[in-house]
C-alpha cells in the first residue's frame, strides 16, 4: 500500500506524521511525507522519502506581526485585528503550499492521509482514492463532552458540540483559494460538501485519526465509530543517535535536571522570558537544560547550573529530566506524558491551553503559568512542586505507563490497513 501523508508547519506540526510515514515503513508499505521543505531534517534520517513543498507561513515565523499574535492568543479587539491580517497574509503563502501539494500528489497513491487543515481530501478525489485526516488536536469533530479548545471563552455544556462550528468557517476562508485548485489544477467540478474534512465525496463519513491520549481528555467522550482516537505518535530518536558530549558530561555531574523549552513560540520579547526562566531556576534550586528552538527565549550570561541546548530527541532527553516545562503543544505534551516525568506548563496560543488545562486535570503538573502572565515567582514554584511533589511524581509515572501502552502510531497503521483494504 503506498500512502501519502501530507501536513504543514512547523516542527510539532510535522513530526508525528513523520512518526506516522515510519511506522508504515516498518509495516512493509510505501509512505511518502510531504511537508514544509525545512523539515526534511525529520525523514532523512529516517530514510523517510520526503516530498518538500513551500514553507508557506513559515517563513513569516520571526515576524513582529507573528509574534504579537502568538503572544496575545489573539485576545481582545487588537488581537482579532492582527489575526485578520495573519490570515490575509497567509492565504496566498498557503496557495502555494497547495499547489506544491498537488503536484506530489501526481505520483500517486492508495490512501491519502493529511492533516484537517490540509486539502488532502481534493487530491484523494482526483486519485479517487480515501482521504483520512489526522488531527493532532481535538479540535476538528465534535463532541458534548468539552467546548473546542480553540475557543477561549467560558461556554454553557448545552453549546459544546456547536462551538465546533468557527473551525469549519475557518477553513471556508480558503474555499475560494481550494475551488480554483480543483478546477484548474485538479479538474474536479464543485459538488456539495467538498470543503467538509470529515465527509467522503460520496457523502459518508470519511475515517478520522486523532493522534493523542484519551487518557488525558475529559469524561463522557461521545466520538462516533468512525473516529479513532489512536494514542501519541511518536518518532523515535535517529539511529545510531547519540547526545553531544557537552550534554552528556552536564547530566552526570548532577541531579536530575529541569528541562524548559518552548519550541517555536518565540512572543514578542524572548529577553525577557530568558531572564524570568534563568531567575526562576536559581530561585527554584535546580539545574536546568534550556531548550533554545527557534527562539522561545533568549539567554546571555548562562550560571553553571544551567546548558543551552539546541534540541535533542525528546524520548531521550525527556526521562532523564526531574521535570519538563514546555509550551503546551500537542507533541511536546505526548512526549512529556510517556516520560512519566512531572511537568510544568506555560502555553502561549491556540490548542496550548487546552492541554495545559488538561495536564493540570490529570495530576501530573501545578497550575499552568501562561506566558503573558509569566512571572519569576510563579514559575519557580511551580516547578518547586513539580521536582518535590511525591504525588505528583508517582501520578505521573502511573499515567506515562498507560500513554505507553497505547502505542498509538502502531494502532494508526492498523487502522489505516483496513482502510486501505476496503477500496
Amino acid at each position: 500500500m503506498k500512502v501519502l501523508i501530507l501536513t504543514h508547519g512547523t516542527r510539532g506540526d510535522v513530526q508525528p506524521y513523520a512518526a506516522l510515514a515510519a511506522a508504515l515503513r516498518r509495516a512493509g508499505h510505501d509512505a511518502v511525507l510531504g511537508a514544509p521543505a525545512a523539515m526534511a531534517v525529520l525523514a532523512e534520517p529516517h530514510d523517510i522519502p520526503f516530498a518538500p513543498v513551500h514553507d508557506g507561513p513559515n517563513t513569516l515565523i520571526d515576524d513582529p506581526e507573528i509574534r504579537e499574535a502568538i503572544e496575545t492568543n489573539y485576545r481582545g479587539m487588537r488581537g482579532k485585528q492582527v489575526a485578520l491580517r495573519v490570515m490575509r497574509r497567509s492565504k496566498p503563502l498557503m496557495a502555494r503550499v497547495f499547489d506544491d501539494m498537488a503536484g506530489v500528489a501526481e505520483a500517486g497513491a492508495d490512501l491519502v492521509v493529511h492533516a484537517p487543515g490540509i486539502p488532502g481530501q481534493h487530491f484523494a478525489e482526483k486519485l479517487g482514492v480515501p482521504a483520512v485526516p489526522a488531527a493532532l488536536q481535538p479540535v476538528w469533530v465534535p463532541t458534548a463532552a468539552f467546548r473546542n479548545p480553540m475557543l477561549p471563552l467560558p461556554l454553557p455544556r448545552a453549546l459544546n458540540r456547536a462551538s465546533y462550528l468557527p473551525i469549519k468557517l475557518m477553513l471556508r476562508s480558503f474555499a475560494g483559494t481550494i475551488d480554483t485548485l480543483r478546477r484548474d489544477r485538479l479538474g474536479l467540478a464543485r459538488r456539495p460538501g467538498r470543503h467538509d474534512v470529515l465527509r467522503r465525496p460520496d457523502g459518508g463519513p470519511a475515517t478520522v485519526l486523532q493522534a493523542f491520549s484519551r487518557h488525558v481528555l475529559p469524561g463522557g467522550l461521545d466520538y462516533p465509530t468512525h473516529v479513532h482516537t489512536t494514542g501519541f505518535w511518536y518518532l523515535p530518536a535517529a539511529p545510531g543517535w547519540t547526545p553531544p558530549d557537552e550534554l552528556a558530561d552536564f547530566l552526570r555531574a548532577g541531579e536530575p535536571p529541569v528541562y524548559i523549552g518552548f519550541g517555536s513560540m518565540a512572543g514578542t520579547d524572548p529577553q525577557r522570558v530568558g531572564g524570568i526562566v534563568v531567575e526562576a531556576v536559581r530561585r527554584a534550586g535546580v539545574r536546568a537544560v534550556l531548550a533554545s528552538g527557534w527562539g522561545g527565549m533568549r539567554v546571555d550570561d548562562l550560571p553553571e547550573n544551567v546548558l543551552l541546548l539546541e534540541q535533542a530527541p525528546h524520548d531521550w532527553l525527556f526521562p532523564r529530566m526531574a521535570a519538563i516545562v514546555h509550551h503546551g503543544g500537542s507533541g511536546t505534551t505526548g512526549a512529556a506524558l510517556a516520560a512519566g516525568r512531572p511537568q510544568v506548563l506555560c502555553p502561549f496560543v491556540a490548542d496550548q491551553p487546552f492541554w495545559a488545562a488538561r495536564i493540570h486535570a490529570t495530576g501530573v503538573s501545578p497550575e499552568p503559568q501562561p506566558q503573558r502572565r509569566l512571572t519569576t515567582e510563579g514559575l519557580a514554584a511551580a516547578i518547586r512542586q513539580a521536582v518535590t511533589d511525591p504525588a505528583m511524581a508517582a501520578t505521573s509515572d502511573r499515567l506515562g505507563q498507560m500513554i505507553r501502552a497505547e502505542d498509538g502510531v502502531t494502532r494508526a497503521v492498523k487502522i489505516l490497513e483496513s482502510t486501505g483494504s476496503r477500496t
